[in-house]
């Protein structure tokens, strides 16, 4: 038996196996695709024409969120503000944040962003007050009927700026 040095040990593993070259599995690219992240361009292309096709149902679209927005207020009216009313109120503006940008109306975006940062929190929204949430409906409201659609707009500018220091006004009065 010969005594087991490295040189010795090296020797016996080369001899054993003169070398083997495994080569890497790439199957990370394949699952994650190209740069378009698997996403075929044609079909991309084909998608986006399709929402430009849409396009044109945009203002009839945003005109019926309005309507929802709306009548979110009007129960809010009718039944007082309460948990069912105000959570109502909430999810009209969490889809006008997310249908804003889409329908071409990014300031929309902003404003209802801004709403539902203001009435979040289902533990505290009932003590949001009323009055800034109509704040929020009326801008929102403005900005379609104006056809006011960009936050760089002088009015958007102005009105988004308003908007945020009531809001955070309110958080800073009511932290903690």
């Amino acid at each position: 038996m010969r005594p087991h040095t490295d040189a010795v040990l090296e020797a016996d593993l080369s001899e054993q196996n003169p070398g083997q070259v495994i080569p890497a599995s790439n199957s990370l690219k394949l699952k994650i695709g190209s740069r378009f992240g698997g996403i075929d361009p044609a079909a991309l292309a084909k998608a986006e024409a399709a929402l430009k096709g849409l396009a044109g149902n945009f203002n009839q679209w945003m005109q019926d969120e309005l309507v929802k927005l709306d009548a979110a207020r009007e129960r809010i009216r009718s039944e007082g503000y309460n948990a069912d009313t105000a959570e109502n109120l909430y999810f009209r503006g969490h889809d006008l944040k997310g249908l804003g940008s889409t329908y071409g109306y990014p300031l929309v975006t902003s404003i209802a962003g801004l709403l539902c940062r203001l009435i979040d929190d289902p533990a505290t929204r009932l003590k949001a007050p009323v009055f800034l949430l109509d704040a929020h409906i009326d801008a929102i409201k403005a900005s379609v009927r104006g056809d006011i659609r960009e936050n760089d707009h002088p009015v958007a500018t102005s009105l988004l700026q308003e908007l945020r220091r009531r809001v955070t006004d309110y958080e800073a009065q009511h932290a903690g």
